[in-house]
């Protein structure tokens, strides 16, 4: 098997390219290839070969380019990562972006500003490219509808009982005050945090708090999100940190492009995120994303918000990866 990618980064956590897998992904709509994905062996083969190591690690992130669902989006992604295939990816959604402008599959804009839509299993999502002259300097990512699930759950953990929200933002997620259990979102506290963030993943992962409202598809809570509260910016908006701790113990780098779209989605539920304001989110490692409302909505009954989360991506590199049919370790493995 030879398959090349093109790596980019967004704010810090990688997204592993692959313009073109060569193997059968079946289906008409991108959810439907992610059902195919998760049930296919030589699809889940070429998923472990990228992301397991030797040629990744255990915090790997990647997607598959896929066509469209229809002639509106430019094309289409199946997102991966250790544990199998996720439903959104707003930092690969970013990184797709610059990609899709970078190698031409989405030709610019002479105006500076390039829009690029993707079709993702959760939705269709559109980002706008921002560059000065040949440099891209900044993206908008424009997410699916996004809204508080269920407020003021109690769940049960080692460190006690604690009280999450949960909301969705592609994906479902468990919002948790980082000071509830002790914690700080800092490097220091890494393997306290990946530990509690998976209890709570787990605890709620089979419960009616983790049941989409529409698609079943999209059930189960694909990360907890852990969070400190850091007051506000000059101009008076909300200054979070976060940590997300998605799948099964991987940790976002990043400040969590679908979990900070979920964190949009509970702070304007509790009344803490408005239109005009602009969330300042930061990421465990330093890095910063800016999230704005720019629509409210109903779905199903309830109230949403369209989030609107600006960052970037840069290349990292380009890659040949094979497998010698010798290898004993084969796709490879994780330690964690």
């Amino acid at each position: 098997m030879d398959v090349r990618t093109v790596d980019y980064h967004t704010g810090g956590e990688p997204f592993r390219v692959v313009p073109d897998p060569p193997v059968v992904i079946a289906g008409a709509t991108v959810a439907e290839r992610r059902m195919f994905a998760i049930s296919d062996p030589e699809v889940d083969t070429l998923r472990k070969l990228l992301c397991f190591e030797p040629r990744g690690h255990a915090d790997m992130y990647g997607g598959f380019v896929t066509p469209p669902d229809d002639a509106g989006a430019d094309f289409g992604v199946l997102f991966w990562h250790k544990d199998g295939f996720s439903t959104a990816c707003g930092h690969g959604s970013i990184a797709l972006a610059v990609w899709a402008v970078q190698t031409g599959r989405v030709s610019r804009d002479p105006s500076g500003t390039t829009a690029v839509v993707v079709d993702v299993p959760s939705g269709r999502v559109s980002m706008r490219v921002h560059a000065t002259g040949e440099r891209i300097t900044a993206v908008d990512f424009v997410n699916v509808p996004s809204y508080l699930l269920s407020e003021h759950v109690t769940v049960t953990t080692s460190r006690g009982n604690v009280t999450v929200d949960i909301g969705y933002g592609g994906a479902i997620y468990a919002h948790l005050n980082a000071a509830a259990v002790g914690l700080t979102v800092s490097p220091a506290d890494y393997a306290e945090l990946i530990a509690i963030g998976r209890e709570v993943k787990w605890a709620l992962n089979e419960t009616d708090h983790a049941r989409h409202p529409v698609d079943d598809r999209l059930n189960g809570v694909y990360g907890t999100i852990l969070f400190e509260d850091l007051g506000t910016d000059e101009a008076g908006n909300p200054h979070q940190r976060n940590v997300t701790v998605f799948a099964d113990g991987q940790v976002d780098r990043s400040p969590c492009g679908s979990g900070t779209c979920s964190r949009v989605a509970v702070l304007a539920a509790g009344g803490q995120l408005a239109i005009g304001q602009t969330l300042v989110h930061d990421s465990i490692v330093g890095t910063r994303f800016h999230a704005r409302i720019v629509d409210e909505l109903t779905v199903g009954g309830r109230p949403a918000v369209v989030p609107e989360v600006t960052a970037t991506a840069y290349r990292t590199g380009e890659h040949r990866f094979e497998i010698d049919p010798a290898d004993e370790l084969g796709t490879g493995f994780v330690l964690r």
